[in-house]
């Protein structure tokens, strides 16, 4: 029994230690980016004195071909801000005035990085850059990735980006809302519509319009992502193979197909409905019908009511009839500055009549309410399955005359500039190291470079557990009860089973030994040695022993000389059963009795 609390005790001690490594882990694995960063970006010194991490920050760097890069370490170099009004808006607000700044972040700084950051608040702010080259939807994946910091939280206002269709009237300094795009692609919120725009404008090759499709929505929670407060990357893969995938932070968030995935679809349906079909006025659309040949039985009532008093109640001893069940209250007095002319006849207020709270109850006795058992209620006619159902009518189905297949929608319109134009309630939107290329190899170290640090800074100052969980009660009160309970637990159990117990008389006494167990000879005569030796101690005991004892001893040993010559003669008398011979030779133990009747005289003398 005690080892299997020793056991218990032990596997609680693993599983804490298993716990604790985990936990240990999950933190190490917090500073560790998903990719391989490198040398530069991964060695890094603590400050003793500072809570951030100190790290030497250098300018991300591209590692292979790409058509855009934006790090906004120096100047605001090739950015263009748009001078140009917003259509059917008012026009104290129409116009693209929203400030930009280049700074740093306001949180988890690293030293020498700054990003482009939105100022203005209830402003139209719009911003564009061309790219270094234009991108052409071949057979090359296009990947966009940029960083975003909600360093103050976001109430309403987006931080999507748009790149936009190369034209040759494309100026960007008349850049707004109706200038046309390919894709459109980031975070937005409003009130509490979380959402990550992915949108692309597609070309109807029989009109020549476009259409916005729209990915469908996450399956994953995005709220974190604004209010954190915490530098993210976002990241759209789109694929030759008409597939996208969405990222942020390097995971993926959703991914789908640009032919099954978009709503509304890329191909339209091959038939639709006739806007020229009607129902016909005898269309009959009803499944049951009441029974035209029910007849409401005669002894149907639809007068009865539903309640009735009930006759077989009885008034409860004690009701007092003339007692009311409100009365003045004697202890009230009226107030010094009530004006009778002003105020009326005062009146003392009504309180609970104090003699009925020992009676069943006062006043005029009414008989209680039951149910009506002759109720029946509004008849009406049973239903039926009707003979002319029809079913739902819907408009027969023609070809669709503006129906196409786009069997490859990768082909999208050329991309030629990337611009930010955007309407925001919070201001201090961080947006950093924009890049568009199509290796992911190339976005990984890039991100490795400029994000990576970012969140190596930011995991470095984060603040402890204990820490988090006191800041998480501080919002959810309720938080501590399950705290206490966490606590609680363990500590329980640790003393229930690891708490050494004592052995007591009563736990040895209780063990039986094993009669089952055979008895060899070896063992008969080292019980015969101990017999010899037990005999000489009580040889000596018995010297030291007084007359009277003798005496004893002798009566006992004639007892025993007696009950020696009864056993001879039962053995001989061989009406004696077998049961009650096993019986003896139990009782005796095969030799074992002497020895066991030894020592309780010697027990007893001692």
């Amino acid at each position: 029994m005690y080892l299997q609390w020793d056991w218990l005790c032990l596997g609680v001690l693993i599983i804490s230690s298993v716990t604790a490594e985990i936990e240990n882990k999950e933190t190490l694995d917090a500073n560790v980016e998903v990719e391989d960063f490198d040398k530069q970006s991964q060695e890094a010194d603590v400050d003793g004195d500072k809570s951030s991490l100190e790290v030497v920050y250098q300018t991300p760097k591209p590692t292979g071909e790409v058509y855009f890069t934006a790090t906004f370490d120096g100047v605001l170099a090739g950015w263009v801000l748009s001078k140009t009004k917003k259509e059917d808006t008012d026009e104290n607000i129409a116009k693209y005035d929203g400030k930009w700044e280049v700074e740093e972040l306001k949180e988890n700084t690293v030293p020498g990085d700054r990003g482009l950051v939105l100022k203005s608040v209830a402003k139209h702010h719009a911003i564009s850059a061309m790219l270094t080259k234009e991108f052409i939807f071949d057979d090359k994946p296009l990947i966009v990735q940029y960083e975003v910091n909600f360093q103050e939280g976001i109430d309403c206002g987006g931080a999507y980006i748009k790149l936009l269709s190369s034209s040759n009237d494309l100026n960007l300094e008349y850049f707004f809302d109706k200038t046309p795009y390919t894709v459109m692609f980031g975070p937005d919120k409003c009130g509490e519509d979380y959402k990550l725009h992915f949108i692309f404008r597609h070309k109807n090759p029989k009109t020549g319009e476009y259409d916005e499709k729209h990915a469908k929505r996450p399956d994953v929670d995005l709220k974190k992502f604004y209010l954190d407060k915490k530098t993210h990357l976002y990241t759209l893969v789109l694929k030759p193979d008409d597939t996208f995938e969405i990222l942020i932070d390097q995971l993926v968030v959703s991914k789908g197909s640009l032919l099954e995935d978009m709503v509304p679809p890329v191909n339209p349906h091959k038939e639709i409905d006739d806007p020229s079909d009607k129902k016909p006025d005898d269309w009959d659309e009803r499944p049951k019908i009441p029974d035209p040949n029910a007849v409401k039985p005669d002894d149907w009532d639809e007068d009865e009511p539903s309640k009735i008093e009930d006759p077989d109640a009885v008034k409860p001893e004690g009701w007092l009839d003339d007692e009311p069940q409100y009365v003045p209250d004697p202890n009230a007095k009226k107030p010094k500055d009530w004006d009778e002319e002003m105020d009326g006849e005062w009146e003392a207020p009504q309180i609970p009549n104090p003699k009925c709270e020992a009676a069943p109850g006062c006043g005029h006795w009414v008989r209680p309410m039951k149910n009506n058992p002759n109720y029946k209620g509004k008849w009406k006619a049973p239903l039926i399955d009707n003979p002319n159902y029809q079913g739902i009518w819907s408009p027969r189905k023609i070809p669709n005359p503006d129906y196409f297949e786009d069997s490859h929608p990768f082909k999208m319109t050329a991309v030629s500039a990337i611009g930010l134009e955007l309407w925001s309630m919070t201001s201090d939107i961080y947006f950093d190291n924009f890049i568009i290329c199509s290796e992911k190899e190339v976005a990984d170290r890039w991100a490795a470079d400029g994000w990576g640090l970012k969140k190596l800074v930011a995991s470095a100052n984060e603040p402890g557990m204990f820490s988090q969980l006191v800041t998480a009660a501080e919002d959810h009160p309720w938080l501590w009860v399950l705290y206490i309970l966490t606590l609680a637990l363990p500590v329980g159990l640790g003393v229930l089973f690891c708490w050494p117990t004592k052995k007591t008389d009563e736990d040895i006494d209780f063990k039986k030994p094993d009669i089952s167990k055979p008895i060899t000879k070896g063992d008969l005569d080292q019980e015969g040695e101990e017999l010899d030796d037990d005999e000489i101690e009580l040889e000596e005991e018995k010297e030291n022993e007084d007359t009277a004892e003798d005496e004893d001893e002798g009566e006992e040993e004639e007892n025993d000389l007696a009950d020696t010559s009864q056993e001879g003669s039962d053995k001989s008398n061989k009406s004696g059963s077998e049961d009650e011979m096993k019986e003896a030779n139990e009782d005796t133990g095969y030799g074992d009795g002497p020895l066991k009747s030894v020592r309780k005289r010697r027990i007893r003398k001692d």
